[in-house]
């Protein structure tokens, strides 16, 4: 390994992951690991490039020095970046799994136990035939998440890093709240929150904002697609601050009027949901039970919606498709898994189809402390509303009257035993 101090941990950092894995390596009684997920590259070396289209592989060792195999052109970002010292590049006229078979024979390693990750996105199953054929001395074992076992929780100078993605999250989604109005395009809205996020000191994130407005929020993980947004509707917007890889995420919700009442219990659930679960989370609390308390908030609304996936995902390091971790780690039922301090997740109590036609959400991100959980994030949780942006009729949304009437909540635990209306004359 090549000490240096200009990478985004200090090397001991490092040099602890990599211990960490040697560990794992010795009690699975692997000689060595092909290591090749974009995320866990980063994670124990530093190294990134948006390239990664192309085959890349750190190769781990149980005691020797480890070695990456790249394309030619990425060989500088091991050198510019990373600690590590021996590379075997290959050009692009090349084939890359024959330099990996290749370098694992150089290095004394073709008569080992190999672990590599099979449910790598990056290690596609022909790479995967091609090294089955060719390495044939040694075995071949399915090691997928070792890595990850160290990525699950972060260290006090991962939460550091992540508090500077929180600051681009945070400031990207009140440029996008602001930008919203009657007749801006979802366009315009996305290149406010881009253009403060990164301005900022924020990086390209894993996913650049999603902005829908109206019926178009129904439509899942679409995002901006020139819509001008009318009088009397609503926008939602999902944001995902990144810095150094390392992400935090955020939904919120804009309204052009003032709250008819079914938007009002979609708020008040789902910020009740944050409030509960946020209150239970600690360290021995399992998976499930997070997802439960979520769930059963939401789904007690009574105006339509629900919660049409997990509550919640793993969140950290992320590069292209995806910015979540939750392959290692999302809040779903039946999980007995249990929390542990270090642990960062972003909790979404969104609801899918309110008066069946609207998505909204509110969402927080949190990291898991010694004794409860603590979020990124200061920006407030309630809808923004703008009634200045609201229709001529009247301002009308979901056929509800956006002022009058009863906007007593529908049945449910509360916080501090007020009603809605009580609420916002407290």
């Amino acid at each position: 390994m090549r000490q240096r101090d200009d990478m985004t941990f200090p090397f001991e950092e490092y040099a602890r992951r990599l211990g960490d894995l040697r560990r794992r390596m010795a009690e699975r009684m692997l000689d060595a690991v092909v290591i090749t997920d974009p995320e866990n590259l980063m994670y124990l070396t530093d190294y990134q490039t948006t390239g990664y289209s192309f085959f890349q592989a750190l190769v781990v060792p149980l005691e020797d020095e480890p070695f990456m195999i790249t394309r030619a052109m990425e060989e500088s970002n091991v050198h510019a970046r990373t600690w590590v010292e021996l590379t075997r590049p290959y050009p692009d006229t090349g084939d890359a799994i024959q330099s990996l078979v290749q370098s694992l024979r150089e290095f004394g390693l073709d008569t080992k136990d190999v672990g590599y990750e099979r449910n790598s996105y990056y290690f596609p199953a022909y790479h995967q035939d091609y090294i089955h054929n060719s390495f044939t001395d040694g075995r071949l074992l399915d090691c997928f998440g070792i890595v990850e076992e160290g990525r699950v929780t972060k260290s006090d100078a991962e939460i550091a890093v992540m508090r500077r993605a929180a600051r681009a999250t945070e400031v990207g989604m009140a440029a996008g709240i602001e930008a919203v109005a009657a007749g801006v395009t979802e366009n315009e809205i996305a290149a406010e929150i881009a253009s403060a996020m990164f301005r900022s000191g924020g990086e390209f994130p894993a996913v650049m904002p999603y902005v829908t407005s109206g019926p178009r929020s129904m439509i899942g993980h679409a995002t901006w697609e020139g819509r001008t947004v009318q009088p009397g509707e609503h926008v939602f917007l999902e944001v995902g601050g990144c810095f150094r890889r390392y992400h935090t995420a955020m939904m919120r919700t804009v309204v052009l009027d003032d709250l008819s009442r079914s938007m009002l219990v979609a708020q008040e659930r789902m910020k009740l949901a944050l409030a509960e679960v946020k209150a239970a989370i600690r360290p021995g609390l399992t998976v499930s039970d997070a997802d439960n308390i979520v769930r059963n908030i939401i789904s007690d609304n009574g105006v339509g919606a629900r919660l049409v996936t997990r509550s919640g995902y793993s969140i950290g390091i992320a590069f292209p498709p995806s910015w979540d971790e939750g392959y290692i780690v999302s809040l779903n039922q039946g999980d007995p898994r249990v929390l542990r301090e270090g642990m960062t997740f972003h909790i979404i109590p969104w609801m899918w189809g309110v008066d069946g036609d609207k998505t909204v959400g509110i969402s927080d991100t949190v990291r898991v402390t010694a004794d409860g959980c603590e979020s990124f994030f200061t920006l407030g949780e309630d809808f923004t509303c703008k009634p200045e942006h609201a229709a001529a009729d009247g301002g009308r949304i979901g056929g509800e009257p956006s002022d009058g009437g009863s906007l007593a909540l529908v049945p449910g635990p509360a916080t501090d035993g007020m009603d809605a209306t009580e609420e916002e004359t407290a």
